[in-house]
C-alpha cells in the first residue's frame, strides 16, 4: 500500500474538490457513452430458441414477461459442472434483489446457462437467489451470442470473444445481452458486453475502487483469484487479526 500524505481537513478538501473535477469528466464522458449507446442499430432476432426452464419449456418471448426489454446474464455453468462460476456468481449476488427495481422501469433480467435446468435450481437454492434462470443447453444461444465456444473454434484460434478483441481462455465465458420486443412482439438484439465491459456492473468492485486498498488483487495470480462462492468464504471470527493489522 503507497504511503499517503497526511494533511489539514482544509488541505483534504482541496485535494478532494481537484479530484471531484475529474470524476465529473468521467461521469460526463458516461452519459456520453449511454446515449451512444442506446443510438446503436439493432438486429432482429428470427431465430426461435427454447429454453428449459423449472415450469418447463419457455421462448425467449416468454422470458420478457411481458416488459419490452431484457437482460440476459449469461452465467458460466456447463453441463458436467457441480456449480457455476465463481466470478459469475459474484455478479449474480449483485444483481439478485435487483429484479424489482428493473421491473419498474419496464425490465426484466434472466440469467441463462449450458447446465441442465435441474442443476441450475439446485445451485440457485444453495445461494439463496430468486432470479429467473433457465437452461440454453438444448439450442444454439450462448454459441450465437458468443460466450460457449466449441472445442475445434478454441483450437483452430477463431478469435471471437468480445468481438474479436479477446483471446480465449475456455469454452465458456461471461457475457451480458440486452434485448428488446416491440408491441408485435419482434424481438431485436440491441447489446452486448463481455470481458472488462461487465466491470461496470459489478457493484462490490466499485465500493472497493472508493476505498485506499482498491479491489487489492496486485500480486495474485490472477485479478479474481480472492474471489469465492459466497457460502465459501473462511467466517469473519476464524480470520484472527486483519491481514493490514
Amino acid at each position: 500500500m503507497q504511503q499517503h500524505q497526511i494533511v489539514s481537513r482544509e488541505q483534504w478538501v482541496a485535494a478532494r474538490k481537484s479530484h471531484l473535477a475529474h470524476e465529473k469528466e468521467l461521469s460526463r464522458a458516461r452519459e456520453r457513452l449511454a446515449e451512444e449507446r442506446r443510438a446503436l442499430p439493432w438486429v432482429k432476432v428470427d431465430k426461435v430458441y427454447l429454453f428449459d426452464g423449472p415450469n418447463g419449456m419457455v421462448t425467449l418471448g416468454d422470458l420478457f414477461k411481458g416488459r419490452p426489454q431484457l437482460v440476459v446474464q449469461h452465467v458460466m455453468f456447463a453441463p458436467d459442472w457441480e456449480a457455476a462460476c465463481k466470478s459469475c456468481s459474484f455478479w449474480a449476488d449483485g444483481f439478485e434483489r435487483m429484479v424489482p427495481h428493473l421491473a419498474a422501469r419496464d425490465t426484466t433480467i434472466v440469467a441463462i446457462s449450458l447446465a441442465p435446468s435441474a442443476k441450475l435450481e439446485a445451485f440457485k437454492n444453495r445461494m439463496g437467489w430468486t432470479f429467473d434462470w433457465v437452461s440454453s443447453g438444448n439450442n444454439d444461444f450462448n454459441h450465437d451470442y458468443e460466450v460457449s465456444f466449441t472445442r475445434e473454434e478454441i483450437d483452430r484460434g477463431v478469435q471471437k470473444y468480445n468481438f474479436g478483441t479477446t483471446p480465449f481462455y475456455g469454452p465458456e465465458l461471461p457475457g451480458i445481452s440486452v434485448f428488446f420486443r416491440n408491441e408485435a412482439g419482434e424481438i431485436f438484439h440491441t447489446y452486448s458486453c463481455f470481458a472488462r465491459g461487465l466491470d461496470m456492473m459489478n457493484a462490490a468492485y466499485q465500493y472497493l475502487d472508493l476505498t485506499p486498498l482498491g479491489r487489492h488483487e496486485e500480486g495474485l495470480p490472477y485479478p479474481m483469484d480472492w474471489v469465492r462462492l459466497r457460502d465459501q468464504y473462511e467466517p469473519e471470527a476464524a480470520k484472527g487479526a486483519c491481514c493490514h493489522g
